[in-house]
């Protein structure tokens, strides 16, 4: 089945060209639409209360009301699951001026992989994903990375990492502790899980 990709309006970099792939089928957020530009691809739809950038012309685009309970990130979540895609990457996210943008985007990514999905973020040299129980992540080995694990719903429970500089088995990870942070991978990757809660795995360049 073809994968969902979410393009934000925060910054993206050309070379996150390379992530896209052939038939995946695009949302732009608001001014995302911009950024679906400088990546080169047209978007299968547009959606945003048009805040921060000209509302563009077409048919394919859906006007949300500028007062609204979900973001126009976590609107594009709800279209895709409504869609049915087991996929989404979600671009544009991070690292722009309103850290506000990148935490909700963080969260609405987790509503989105609690329904099911694989979700990716990916920007500013970082790369996330979700842990979620019955839900173990594969951490390919990467010697110029780390990863980083941090729990997104109070405590996780059972915590486990194979495969790595600093394994954890049946370990607990609270938000106000850094101990799931800048782990590396040993040859043949890392694997991680947990019993009970959910993870943010982070993966950033050394």
């Amino acid at each position: 089945m073809p994968r969902c990709v979410i393009i934000g309006a925060g910054p993206v970099e050309p070379e996150q060209k390379k992530l896209l792939l052939p038939g995946d089928y695009v949302i732009a957020c608001d001014a995302g639409y911009l950024n679906a530009r400088t990546l080169g691809v047209v978007p299968d739809l547009i959606v945003g209360d048009f805040d921060s950038a000209p509302r563009p012309e077409g048919e394919n685009l859906v006007v949300l009301p500028a007062e609204k309970d979900d973001t126009d990130t976590h609107y594009a979540a709800r279209l895709a699951v409504e869609k049915g895609f087991e996929q989404v990457l979600i671009l544009g996210v991070l690292g722009g001026a309103r850290l506000d943008h990148s935490l909700a985007a963080i969260a609405a990514g987790l509503w989105l992989a609690k329904q099911g999905p694989e979700v990716t973020i990916a920007g500013r040299g970082a790369v996330l994903r979700y842990v979620l129980p019955g839900r173990p992540a594969k951490v390919e080995h990467d010697p110029h990375a780390y990863f980083s694990l941090f729990p997104l719903e109070g405590a996780a429970e059972g915590v486990g990492i194979t495969g790595a500089k600093y394994p954890l088995q049946n370990a607990r990870l609270v938000p106000d502790a850094t101990l799931g942070a800048s782990n590396e991978t040993m040859p043949g990757g890392a694997e991680v899980r947990v019993e009970r809660g959910s993870l943010l795995l982070v993966r950033a360049p050394k």
